[in-house]
């Protein structure tokens, strides 16, 4: 019996079934640095003042920065939602 919660559990076949997708915002000249870093911590969840103005410097000096990384479904939305507010995304990218 434990054989089969094991494998109905195993990760390989979890990440097959939920893929996960990374959350990109790209560098513009319109937003502010301002603007970016509270989008960020408004939209993204457990996303901290500290973290969200690094995220901001780091689409400032390399063009674009990671913001975050998760479900596939959830990735759509955080996307969504920081397209809305005006900033510059890169299209979804699934991992």
């Amino acid at each position: 019996m434990f054989n089969s919660i094991s494998t109905v559990l195993d990760p390989k076949k979890s990440k097959a079934k939920y893929p996960e997708a990374r959350v990109i915002v790209l560098d513009d000249n319109f937003n502010t640095f301002q603007h970016v870093a509270n989008c960020l911590l408004t939209i993204i969840p457990n996303m901290s003042e500290q973290n969200a103005w690094d995220l901001t410097i780091k689409v400032d000096k390399t063009g674009s920065a990671e913001v975050w990384r998760g479900n596939f479904e959830q990735a759509e939305l955080y996307h969504e939602q920081l397209l809305s507010k005006g900033l510059t995304m890169a299209p979804i990218e699934k991992t």
